[in-house]
């Protein structure tokens, strides 16, 4: 569990008026202090995370928000903060002091239903008030002795409305490609390769990989051409890394299915059939377009980074047109995106599954087209027909798109 990144966890926002018991609640439930708690109203200035393993959902992280109703100078810088969680938080405690339901609990319950987030009411201080809802889950944060009892229930109320790719665990490729059939990556060890270690997202599918019983083979580019020779059973499955694309494609024989780290999180973390829709507005770019590119790590940008240097680079070689290219890390993220004619995602390994159906959503609202590194790359590679071939939505979707544009031609 310590290990297993953010964004793979389920995530649960706490949330509540001022002093309704929202981190003595979270100290509870961890079985320890987590959070400070007081009688002072906005004690919780900021945003807490807690992880913890939840049997049977896995490693989950808990966001302890400031609550709602602050009367402190930094109110409204708190209260930004804790709105700001509705789009990283897949399901919500709504921490009620007693069977107080007023405006602020109405404000949060209105904005969930709104974003469609799932929303379990917590009625604390259930030893002072009376409530009567049989929905809800009455509690005690004070009383340590009832920790068992009211983790068993919220275990129960999460499970019922616990997203489904939490439940049922999500797979990178193994749907891709039978067990005990041979899967090559093909990673690069370059100056931007951490020393000693591998990137997060071909940690993962390697573990995805070994979880579907695949033989998993990972060499370097200039082994690979060797390695496919010396195979007396061709692979599966081609992988790599989207800087490598186009040396991909150009060595796997066209009987392999092939395709990239940076696309199979597309479909993974986000909406594959939108962000390769998205990729059908690099053809439209003009001079002086505003183009986005988004981050979801707030790493050192090397000399030649991929999304602050290749990318702007390969832009401007395949649409012939001077762009004007902003970056964003982390979870920086404009809602008002109307000045951007593209917006450009990493893979998002470090995101959850929300976070990023949401920056998706946002862009949809805003009417602007948004793309991934990998699809992006293997549409600027001249690659991206190639690279979907695995991922029958996702290259319907290219092939439709590709068709409408020849018939407007």
């Amino acid at each position: 569990m310590q290990t297993t990144p953010k964004s793979l966890r389920l995530h649960i926002a706490l949330m509540g008026r001022v002093n309704s018991g929202k981190s003595s609640f979270l100290n509870l439930i961890c079985g320890q202090d987590v959070a400070i708690t007081s009688a002072q109203e906005g004690t919780t200035t900021d945003i807490v995370e807690k992880t913890q393993e939840l049997s049977p959902l896995g490693p989950v992280v808990w966001l302890d928000t400031a609550g709602y109703g602050d009367k402190t100078e930094l109110s409204s810088l708190r209260l930004q903060k804790t709105q700001a969680v509705f789009d990283r938080a897949d399901i919500i405690l709504l921490i009620c002091e007693g069977n107080n339901i007023g405006s602020f609990e109405q404000e949060i319950m209105a904005m969930a239903q709104e974003r469609k987030i799932p929303l379990i009411k917590i009625y604390n201080k259930a030893d002072i008030f009376s409530v009567d809802d049989s929905e809800g889950i009455l509690v005690n944060s004070r009383d340590k002795s009832s920790r068992d009892e009211v983790l068993n229930k919220l275990k129960a109320a999460l499970i019922k409305v616990c997203p489904d790719e939490f439940v049922d665990t999500p797979t990178i490729f193994g749907d891709l490609a039978p067990a005990q059939s041979f899967v090559v990556m093909i990673v690069p060890i370059d100056f931007e390769a951490p020393k000693g270690r591998l990137i997060l997202p071909q940690v993962q599918a390697i573990r995805d990989g070994l979880d579907n019983s695949q033989i998993i083979s990972v060499v370097k580019e200039s082994e690979y051409i060797s390695a496919l020779d010396n195979m007396k059973t061709p692979p599966s499955l081609v992988i790599c890394d989207s800087q490598v694309v186009d040396f991909m494609v150009a060595n796997t024989p066209k009987e392999i299915a092939c395709t990239t780290f940076s696309i199979l999180f597309a479909r993974l973390k986000g909406d594959i059939v939108k962000l390769v829709e998205g990729a059908a507005a690099i053809s439209k770019l003009q001079n002086g377009d505003r183009v986005l590119i988004s981050e979801s790590c707030t790493h050192h940008a090397v000399e030649d980074d991929i999304g602050r240097v290749k990318i702007p680079r390969w832009l401007k070689q395949k649409t012939g047109k001077e762009l004007l290219i902003e970056h964003v890390a982390g979870l920086d993220f404009p809602q008002d995106l109307s000045q951007y004619k593209l917006v450009i995602q990493c893979g998002g390994c470090m995101h959850n599954r929300r976070t990023m159906l949401t920056r998706i959503n946002l862009c949809e609202q805003a009417g602007v087209p948004i793309t991934n590194y990998g699809v992006c790359i293997s549409e600027l590679k001249g690659v991206l027909e190639r690279v979907l071939t695995p991922i029958p939505e996702a290259l319907e979707a290219y092939r439709r798109i590709k068709n409408k544009s020849l018939k407007t031609a």
